[in-house]
């Protein structure tokens, strides 16, 4: 018989060998899918965890959830690009999904689960289960993630696909500015990256600690990928990168905004495409959330994001909010029931 369980305390799930070991960075295939991105969102960004955990035999589905108020949301901030239930190899996931939409009643009435992928029917099959067990489900796109599928190229392969002004911004403003690109964490140089952070057009974070928790730990681990362009000297622009599993992740990009002339963001983009497309050999760059122009100029592809927002209709507590959803989504032609 499946059985539902609820964690307040990560050591507990680090407790369960073949949960540990599907949290783990040998099993994971993205940062957001490890016991330590968890963590460190808890202990860095003051969140109240519930983790979901459905066990059948020898197999686990793991969602990582948390608390706010009398709802449950992701385990996920504005660092995360998508959040997703994991399960282990063999798994029925189906039914797996099933006992979980039918026990999370017991913990609210009313979720928010975002930003889900659906590239391989996640976002879809959660928001079957919960109608299945007696939900109101309303599935929504809520964001995008661009990405570049390297397809065997090389940087300069690749690089001539690129729009004409890219391409023309390299050549004119590449020996504009010195870059380095480090792999190692080394705090002066966080340092400078969080320098750069604040003279930028960037708007001020909620949670910077949990940055730099996450970048000392892919430095450890050799995933970092931290590139400084310094104009005669000085630092002007920073991107934090990771690589992991066969994908180089974009985390933050930044440039001090007197030094757009000299298009530093451009040049740091171009070098760390070749640093992972080049040596790193990944096979995809993933560029994070959000529909920003600059991004559509590097990636190719576009992926959608999805939310949904369940509700339990007996509590009358939710009725405002299910017929509220309910005109918006008869307006939009969306889905939902």
């Amino acid at each position: 018989m499946n059985r539902v369980d609820y964690h307040d305390d990560l050591k507990e799930v680090q407790g369960d060998a073949v949960l540990a070991a599907l949290l783990s960075p040998a099993q994971a295939r993205a940062p957001f899918d490890r016991l330590a991105w968890w963590q460190a969102l808890v202990d860095c960004c003051d969140f109240l965890p519930l983790i979901a955990v459905v066990r059948d035999g020898p197999h686990r589905t793991v969602v990582p959830l948390l608390r706010r108020a009398r709802q449950v949301h992701c385990l996920a901030n504005w660092y995360s690009f998508r959040v997703t239930p994991l399960f282990t190899a063999g798994a029925d996931r189906a039914a797996l999904l099933a006992e979980l939409a039918q026990s999370l009643a017991s913990q609210t009435p009313h979720l928010i689960l975002s930003p889900l992928p659906d590239e391989q029917g996640e976002a879809s099959a959660l928001a079957a289960a919960l109608r299945q067990a007696g939900w109101t489900t309303f599935m929504e796109q809520c964001d995008v993630n661009h990405i570049l599928q390297v397809k065997g190229r090389s940087f300069a392969e690749y690089l001539a696909t690129r729009p004409g002004p890219v391409r023309t911004t390299l050549k004119r403003k590449a020996d504009k500015v010195d870059v380095t690109i480090e792999t190692a964490f080394n705090p002066d140089s966080w340092a400078i990256y969080e320098e750069i952070y604040a003279q930028s057009w960037k708007a001020e974070e909620g949670c910077p600690g949990f940055l730099r928790v996450f970048a000392e730990q892919e430095g450890n681990a050799g995933r970092l990928r931290l590139a400084i362009a310094r104009a005669q000297g000085r630092p002007v622009a920073a991107q934090f990168w990771t690589v992991e599993a066969g994908t180089a992740f974009i985390h933050k990009l930044a440039h001090i905004e007197e030094a757009k002339a000299l298009s530093p963001g451009t040049t740091l983009t171009a070098a760390l495409l070749a640093r992972v497309i080049d040596q790193d050999r990944v096979d995809l760059v993933d560029f994070g959330t959000g529909n920003d122009a600059y991004k559509r100029d590097w990636m190719e592809q576009i992926r959608p994001r999805f939310r949904i927002e369940a509700f339990r209709a007996k509590w009358p507590g939710t009725w405002p909010a299910i017929a509220r959803k309910g005109v918006r989504r008869v307006a939009a032609g969306g889905r939902g029931g």
